[in-house]
């Protein structure tokens, strides 16, 4: 376990590029006071087309340049990456608390269901992983889990087409059968969705709970803090890094609407 005295100690965050930010976004809202260290491998995204044993490769050396930065707390931020190599994060870890999209999203569903089916929505390979579905059985086996792949939303939000008509009706046509079985919640699978969720809620309407994996990893993270002593107590000004493999053109323009706020200084990591 962690000692109180690694309090100062920043949290590590990674996604496979870019999406990951939203969950740095709920952290610096629920967690002023901690430093943030976020990895983005921005020269290898997508992932979600590449094999199980390459993804846990590329996871592995991640963490463990994240594990060298002296972090405190490791959270996975991508949803294909916590789908087929959360394990590989906890192995390496060793004592340093790991959490992770899925697991944070599973709890937060099966809590918001109320007894009513749970819908989740995500990349083909976030769906097709199961990952959810398996997570969320494991908290209540009786819960029914209707999951829906939506791949055009990525680029769609990267475009900056958050209240489009192509991205509305878009919206429309992949939640039709998930709506169908009347779910009492709608689990955001994949951490571009918080932009859409402003069109999301109008698309499923006041009666299906909307499950943000961004805000619910906060509060997890919060409460594993508090937990193990080793939440932050520092006022002050609060350091952000930002580390990708690449600098595409667009990185800072969509980091910043992620985000919210400007990124400043990108810093770029050669392995």
């Amino acid at each position: 376990m962690v000692s109180a005295l690694d309090s100062s100690r920043p949290i590590g965050v990674f996604d496979s590029g870019i999406g990951g930010l939203t969950v740095v976004r709920a952290l610096m809202e629920r967690l002023p006071l901690e430093r943030i260290v976020y990895f983005g491998d921005t020269a290898r995204v997508p992932y979600g087309v590449k094999s199980v044993a390459t993804i846990e490769h590329f996871t592995a050396q991640i963490t463990e340049f994240l594990l060298q930065q002296d972090v405190k707390m490791l959270i996975v931020a991508c949803n294909t990456m916590a789908a087929v190599a959360a394990d590989v994060v906890r192995r390496l870890a060793r004592d340093i608390p790991v959490l992770d999209v899925i697991e944070a999203g599973a709890h937060a569903a099966v809590a918001e269901s109320k007894g009513r089916g749970i819908g989740v929505i995500g990349t083909p390979t976030t769906v097709n992983s199961n990952a959810y579905a398996r997570r969320i059985h494991a908290l209540d086996p009786g819960v029914r889990v209707y999951s829906q792949a939506c791949p055009l939303f990525v680029p769609l939000v990267e475009e900056g087409w958050l209240d489009h008509p192509v991205t509305r009706l878009t919206a429309q046509e992949y939640l039709k059968p998930v709506l169908a079985e009347e779910v009492g919640c709608l689990v955001l699978g994949c951490t571009h969705y918080p932009l859409l969720k402003p069109l999301l809620r109008d698309v499923v309407g006041p009666g299906v709970r909307l499950v943000d994996s961004a805000i619910t990893t906060a509060e997890l993270a919060a409460a594993k803090l508090q937990e193990l002593g080793i939440a932050s107590t520092q006022a002050g000004p609060t350091a952000y890094r930002f580390v990708v493999t690449d600098v595409p053109l667009r990185f800072q323009t969509i980091g910043e609407r992620f985000l919210g706020r400007s990124l400043g200084v990108v810093e770029k990591v050669e392995w």
